[in-house]
């Protein structure tokens, strides 16, 4: 179409003169139309980019978060992991010093022939929640807790 109407002659210089004119105009609106088409673009373009930028750069702080996070569990972990297996070293303890006690007081018993009672000792490993002395409370502290 372009080439149509850009190609067609007039005999009248000032009528030819006019036509060019309309079709330097049109191409002259185009141009700007779609230079300020690219600009819109190239601006939509950038916002997507400082937003993609914007999430990476929280989606890295919130991994670092829990990073840490998970750093201060495993921590926390591998700390009651020690002090439980502290405890179970110290139940054995006290379990095998009863047991020499019982022992004691059973050949007390059989040396001066008077009746004693000698409590009965629980496996520890069999049954964990019955402790021996149950009538002691068994502390813990509060940032045992926090996790």
């Amino acid at each position: 179409m372009r080439k149509m109407s850009s190609v067609q002659h007039v005999s009248s210089g000032s009528e030819g003169d006019q036509q060019y004119v309309m079709v330097d105009d049109k191409k002259k609106r185009r141009m700007i139309s779609n230079r300020e088409s690219a600009r819109r673009s190239r601006m939509r373009k950038q916002k997507h980019m400082d937003d993609l930028i914007n999430q990476v750069t929280q989606l890295q702080k919130e991994n670092n978060e829990i990073g840490q996070s998970v750093n201060v569990g495993t921590q926390h972990y591998l700390e009651v992991s020690s002090e439980n297996n502290i405890l179970r070293a110290r139940v054995m303890e006290l379990t095998e010093r009863l047991q020499s006690l019982n022992s004691v007081l059973h050949i007390m018993e059989e040396v001066s022939g008077f009746a004693m009672d000698i409590p009965e000792i629980p496996d520890p490993l069999l049954k964990p929640w019955q402790l021996p002395c149950s009538s002691q409370p068994i502390m813990a502290s509060a940032y045992m807790f926090q996790y």
